[in-house]
């Protein structure tokens, strides 16, 4: 049996009319086989130095062929190039081939697409097996435990089949937090491929494509603590942002969550992240969404997840507005009835404007406190929950119609100073978040926002003169 080998450049119309011969040859003839090896343009020429020097042959042109004694073994025989492998075929076997110079380029043509192709799939299912990298500062924070598992499932990151998990715990206790690491690993996730630990800056954030602060500032009981405070805040993001600057990818998503300073935080990244997007800082604000949703729920007597389109305006852990205006709710008890998709707006279903001016937002913007009070133990599983749904819609898009909060950098809009991160309306497609425009700014409206910013920009002035 003959057994040749073929290889050459993919846009070289010789390799095309030999391949093409010797594929007619393997076809016709029982004792004929050939394997072909189409190497791209680029990549020809160091492929070429390495099979002759391995084999210590002699040739520089494309293509190249060669037999193989299957039979005796050893290495191949040298037959030469285009013209040898022609003279050798109509030799033995009296065949030649006639082939045009434009059958020839087209051939090599498709050769070369092919290629191409061939080499994106391949890239591309690199891409897809190498992991993406996930940091969770604060990993330590109960949230943590709850979020983990959460990450890892499919439909929150679908594109991601591949997961680093880093655990960071500034200055933290490195047994407690080997502890957790070696907890996530028993879970066994399928999609977690390895999990580290780290207590210092060093290298923080490299290669980061998800980025989940759940940092929170210890108290303090001094006088002007409410000054030290963001001044903690702020010199621990500054280090933040300068890391994430120096080592996260590009499109990194950064989420800050918390109870305090949670505008001012993702302030402090934008400002010391430069090279960075600001639209891939944002502050979570669904947590508090959702406390709202809930308070409507009982009053109106129906599930929280029957109540939608709650907007949450201004400093998402300070002064802050829960909008109705957009608000419905479905599945509730009323002169109307209708299909499960059937809903009608909160305002015009709550009739008790007293408890909706008042008690409403009290009892929104307590909801957090009077859990941890009732518990003993912060609102973790609500935090995490809220942290997946951003993702979840940041990664596959907004239903129709639905509004997100998010709190983002102002670019003036709705009369807010423009440079404050600043929770308004949004919804997500396309791996991106647009601020809705379509919403009405009551005179009501506008002035809770504007105190909402003046708090906004006294958190500012308090860290403006920190030195860096």
């Amino acid at each position: 049996m003959a057994k040749f080998v073929l290889a050459g450049r993919a846009d070289c119309p010789h390799f095309a009319k030999a391949e093409i011969l010797a594929d007619f040859l393997q076809t016709n003839l029982p004792n004929f086989t050939i394997h072909k090896i189409c190497q791209h343009p680029k990549d020809w020429k160091l492929w070429l130095e390495s099979t002759c020097a391995a084999n210590g042959w002699k040739h520089s042109a494309s293509p190249i062929v060669w037999r193989e004694l299957v039979d005796r073994g050893g290495k191949g025989r040298l037959l030469g190039g285009f013209s040898d492998f022609l003279e050798h075929v109509k030799e033995y076997y009296g065949i030649t081939s006639d082939m045009s110079t434009a059958v020839m380029l087209e051939i090599a043509a498709e050769n070369l697409q092919t290629v191409e192709l061939r080499m994106e799939e391949e890239e591309r299912f690199r891409s897809l097996s190498q992991p993406q990298h996930i940091w969770i500062s604060s990993a330590l924070n109960p949230t943590c435990y709850h979020l983990i598992p959460l990450l890892c499932d499919p439909d929150v990151l679908p594109d991601k089949p591949a997961l680093w998990l880093h655990l960071l715990e500034v200055e933290g206790n490195e047994e407690a937090l080997e502890g957790l690491r070696m907890e996530v690993e028993d879970l066994a996730l399928p999609r977690l491929q390895q999990v580290s630990t780290h207590t210092c800056l060093d290298q923080t954030f490299l290669q980061a494509c998800i980025v989940i602060l759940l940092d929170e500032p210890q108290s303090e009981m001094e006088e002007k603590a409410e000054e030290r405070l963001p001044r903690a805040t702020f010199n621990r993001f500054r280090l933040y942002g300068q890391r994430m600057e120096a080592g996260a990818l590009k499109d990194v998503r950064v989420i800050v969550a918390g109870n305090t300073f949670v505008n001012l935080k993702a302030s402090v990244l934008l400002e010391h992240a430069p090279s960075i997007d600001s639209s891939r800082f944002v502050a979570m604000a669904t947590q508090l969404e959702n406390e709202a949703r809930a308070q409507i729920a009982w009053k109106l007597q129906v599930k929280p997840a029957d109540v939608r389109g709650v907007i949450v305006w201004g400093n998402i852990s300070g002064t802050f507005h829960a909008d109705l205006q957009r608000a419905q709710v479905f599945q509730c008890e009323g002169a109307v009835w209708g299909p499960p998709t059937f809903s009608r707006p909160v305002l015009e279903m709550i009739h008790d404007r007293k408890w909706l001016e008042s008690d409403f937002l009290r009892l929104a913007g307590s909801r957090r406190a009077t859990v941890a009070t009732t518990t003993q133990r912060t609102a973790a599983l609500s935090a995490a929950n809220g942290i997946v749904s951003v993702l979840r819609a940041w990664e596959s898009g907004s239903a129709p119609g639905e509004v997100c909060s998010l709190g983002v950098l102002s670019s003036g809009q709705f009369n807010i100073p423009a440079g404050l991160v600043f929770s308004v309306p949004v919804s997500f497609q396309g791996g991106s978040w647009t601020v809705l425009p379509d919403i009405t700014i009551s005179e009501e409206l506008q002035s809770s926002l504007q105190a909402a910013a003046n708090q906004l920009i006294a958190e500012k002035n308090i860290v403006a003169d920190v030195p860096s």
